[in-house]
């Protein structure tokens, strides 16, 4: 029997461990997408049904809702009937939102496709790091648990790219198309395979071993372990089984401790989901041609900027999956914090003290560039620590008997946690600007500094029964 060690593994195993850790982390391409797709469309659609601005706004934000309903719900799912049936039922819902997006009659019924794909992002962002990290060795759990995180910035990436595609071959977003359907209904159609796919790929790899044990399925959960682990079967079984519970199925109450609160675990996850949002990753990525149009750039510069802030997003993801298993989760978090704190310092300085033109700040020569340098080195210092090292710990901190509650609960705040992040900007840019949004997120930066030195404990090289 084979050996997961390092550079010593076997080809045949950790080729197995890839391939089902990524066709896992296809949820993660999937919520990306889900979510970024809409961006290019949103003006089409609002000239098409004639939209306010608050239904266009809703049509944004209420996904993101959805997304904390379905993260709240999966793991229940995921305890219930297991990791895979999570994933096959989140296929289906991202592919009936696709295709409902796509040929809605009205703004309302817009509305309650995006939501329905939104149910359907929330339980991809919990059932995909809880997977990975319950198949992958611990000695590689950390690289393959940063997929999640790749998957979601590469589908971020393609959602832009293909709305970019469509719309220029279509000469507008509000132009037809193929077959003469306008281009816009192309942009939600687009994810339908890649969300078929993810269901078949659900059908295909094995269930997870951890749930396998904890529904007395041994055999079928020394099979997976011998295929992903090697070693010791028979005694890595034995450590799974006392950590899980055999007599009930997982619940809520899990959570809590014998005085009723939470246990001290599910609050650090919280903070992580909480800081990873506050910081305002997502201001950069849903409001960033906004952003750089509110400070004097041109519309066609914005887009650029746009365009290299996702590669270097990607990039640096890259950088997670090849340190975080050598130096460790809580350094490289400690490490983006710091450097989040500076750079968003320095975008506030920039912002707050630039001279006000038609209401904004208008940023000109050295400002202008400092700004976009600061912006850019944030995402970064983002990029390689708190983007994808909170889905590799909230797959790692959580023990087999409570990690699909606990997941559910920190994937859910995260949600509510962008929502509240993504709303508020527009109103804080018209009214206390730029530099005042800003110094809030410094504020949460510098926060995450001490959560990381006070709160999160090591997870590197431990397996997840030593937790």
């Amino acid at each position: 029997m084979t050996h997961l060690k390092g550079a010593d593994a076997k080809p045949a195993n950790t080729s197995f461990v890839i391939l089902i850790s990524a066709a896992a982390a296809l949820g993660g391409f999937l919520f990306g997408f889900d979510t970024a797709v809409i961006n290019g469309a949103v003006i089409a659609i609002r000239n098409y049904f004639e939209a306010g601005s608050v239904e266009i706004g809703l049509a944004v934000s209420l996904a993101l809702l959805g997304s904390a309903i379905g993260a709240f719900f999966a793991g229940q799912i995921a305890d219930r009937y297991g990791r895979l049936t999570t994933m096959i039922i989140a296929s289906i819902l991202f592919t009936i939102s696709a295709i409902g997006s796509g040929i809605p009659v009205n703004i309302g019924l817009f509305i309650f496709w995006r939501v329905l794909g939104g149910i359907g992002v929330g339980a991809a962002s919990v059932i995909a790091p809880a997977y990975i990290a319950e198949v992958s060795p611990a000695q590689f759990r950390g690289r393959l648990g940063s997929l999640q995180q790749l998957a979601i910035v590469v589908g971020i990436f393609i959602a832009l790219l293909s709305n970019y595609v469509i719309a220029s071959l279509a000469g507008s977003a509000d132009n037809p198309w193929l077959f003469g359907v306008e281009a816009w209904r192309w942009m939600f159609w687009t994810e339908i395979p890649p969300a078929i796919l993810y269901g078949v790929l659900a059908l295909v790899i094995p269930e997870s071993p951890r749930y396998l044990v904890a529904q007395g399925k041994e055999t079928e959960a020394a099979n997976v372990l011998a295929k992903v682990e090697g070693g010791n079967v028979p005694a890595r079984i034995g450590e799974i089984r006392e950590t899980v519970l055999r007599e009930r199925k997982p619940r809520l109450s899990d959570l809590l401790t014998r005085r009723g609160g939470l246990l001290p675990i599910v609050w650090v996850g919280m903070g992580l989901s909480v800081l990873q949002q506050f910081v305002g990753i997502n201001v950069i990525f849903y409001y960033s041609s906004v952003l750089w149009r509110a400070v004097g750039f041109t519309e066609q510069n914005a887009l650029w900027v746009t365009v290299i802030t996702g590669l270097i997003n990607i990039l640096t993801t890259f950088v997670a999956i090849a340190t975080v298993d050598k130096f460790g989760r809580k350094p490289l978090l400690l490490l983006g914090s710091i450097g989040m704190t500076l750079t968003l310092g320095t975008m506030s300085g920039i912002f707050g003290t630039a001279p006000i033109v038609d209401g904004q700040p208008n940023l000109t020569g050295a400002g202008g560039l400092v700004a976009l340098l600061a912006a850019n080195l944030y995402v970064v210092f983002f990029g390689f620590s708190w983007g994808p090292l909170v889905w590799v710990l909230l797959g790692e901190i959580f023990n087999n008997k409570i990690r699909g509650a606990a997941l559910a609960i920190a994937a859910s705040v995260q949600w509510i946690a962008n929502f509240i992040v993504s709303t508020t900007f527009p109103p804080l840019l018209a009214t206390l600007g730029l530099g005042f949004a800003y110094g809030l997120y410094t504020i949460a930066a510098a926060i995450s500094i001490f959560f990381v030195i006070f709160f999160v404990k090591e997870t590197k090289g431990k397996t997840l029964e030593q937790m």
